[in-house]
């Protein structure tokens, strides 16, 4: 059953304790997994407009309730880890996903603005377990020249997952009320929990050791470099998901409809991005020198993007959808490296610090980047995005990375 390991603690190809249609449905559950997190940590946000029109809320209320699932998910991402560390995968999965059903389903009974943030943020909470625990799954089956690949599947969850919630919780809020709106992420989490108990089984480890169990972050700052390169990168890819719509409908003359159906195909694009980016490090046996090349991708668009904003060119809806690509492409690489470099016994607290430090700049990017689209218009706020990925490129840990291929 042991997993041999590198001299980085890092996990190597694991053992053939399952064959690769099981390995290959312990991914679609993964990725189930965490898309029922997405429904549960974004759908509130679909159902701002009832809660103000018909709720009587105020928008700062309503907001208040979107934002708490969130809030309980950056409080409980590295707790979630240390569970998976110590407890396994298929643990952490089966009780938060439970948990997170439970109070979403609790939500459905509440009355008013605090019960439905305590329940969500309940919710949210226990939904962080997905997070962590879905990615050691996939790291742990497969092989190092697969996990690219697999990861980039798994990392199509949160688009996914954003896309079954804007479909399904407006409308049912809108036909049948908030209760019946909120038990949509009650019924993803319950039939992920199920899933998971039926298909996944916690990948091998080796032998507790005091080499294979040390703190993969007292030998080298590699793991600190991966979390800070996210973090910059997070910043271009929040502010073209969060204000393109806008800056279609009020600079490009678009119709709300028309645009939403652009930023939909921008999503599926997003996703299929993260695929071929994850077959690429596969491919040429790294995770860092794709991660550099995406960052770089990320200067140029970003810089393009605002420069035909400014002139008002054609292409400069082009440059969005390429925008919206890009900027997203980074995060299985960065995911992928995280957990092999951690290793077995420190991945789920690893990818836990991953998570948080990339919410909590997230968090940041929409009221900052509002601030200064009112002061300078769209055009500098796109372009001024590309400032973030320049920082970015010299951080990439590029020298300090094996060759997968090697493994």
């Amino acid at each position: 059953m042991a997993t041999a390991t590198s001299s980085h603690g890092r996990t190597a190809s694991p053992s053939s304790d399952v064959g690769a249609g099981r390995r290959w449905a312990m991914l679609a559950v993964s990725t189930l997994a965490q898309t029922a997190s997405a429904v549960a940590l974004h759908g509130p946000a679909f159902l701002i407009p009832v809660l103000h029109t018909r709720e009587g809320l105020s928008l700062a209320t309503a907001g208040l309730v979107s934002a708490a699932p969130m809030v309980g998910v950056m409080l409980t991402l590295v707790a979630w880890g240390v569970v998976v560390d110590r407890g396994g995968e298929r643990l952490a999965l089966v009780t938060g996903l439970g948990v997170t059903a439970l109070a979403a389903l609790a939500s459905t009974t509440a009355h008013g603005p605090v019960g439905w943030c305590g329940w969500l943020f309940v919710a949210g909470a226990a939904a962080a377990s997905a997070n962590a625990a879905s990615g050691r799954v996939v790291v742990g089956w497969f092989p190092a020249g697969r996990r690219g690949l697999a990861m980039g599947i798994r990392q199509m969850a949160q688009p996914l997952g954003v896309a079954v919630a804007a479909v399904t919780m407006p409308v049912l809020a809108e036909h049948h009320g908030i209760r019946v709106a909120l038990a949509v992420p009650a019924a993803a989490a319950a039939l992920a929990c199920v899933a998971v108990a039926v298909v996944v089984k916690d990948p091998p480890r080796p032998r507790r050791t005091v080499d294979t169990a040390r703190n993969p972050y007292r030998s080298d700052h590699t793991l600190a470099r991966v979390h800070g390169v996210s973090m910059l990168l997070v910043v271009p890819q929040f502010l073209v998901w969060t204000y393109s719509l806008a800056w279609l409908v009020t600079d490009r003359g678009w119709s709300a409809a028309s645009a939403g159906a652009l930023v939909a195909v921008t999503q599926v694009c997003g996703a299929l991005g993260r695929i071929g980016v994850g077959d690429l490090s596969d491919r040429v046996g790294s995770r860092m020198r794709p991660l550099r090349w995406v960052a770089v991708a990320v200067v140029v668009t970003m810089g393009l993007l605002g420069a035909a904003a400014h002139e008002e060119w054609g292409v400069a809806v082009l440059l969005l959808v390429v925008a919206s690509t890009v900027t997203v492409a980074d995060n299985g690489l960065a995911f992928t490296a995280v957990a092999e470099r951690a290793g077995p016994f420190w991945s789920g607290r690893a990818l836990g610090v991953q998570n948080t430090g990339q919410f909590l700049t997230a968090a940041a990017v929409p009221p900052l980047a509002g601030a200064l689209v009112s002061w300078t218009g769209y055009a500098v706020t796109f372009a001024s995005a590309s400032v973030f990925a320049l920082v970015a490129l010299p951080l990439v840990p590029v020298r300090d990375e094996h060759d997968l291929r090697d493994r």
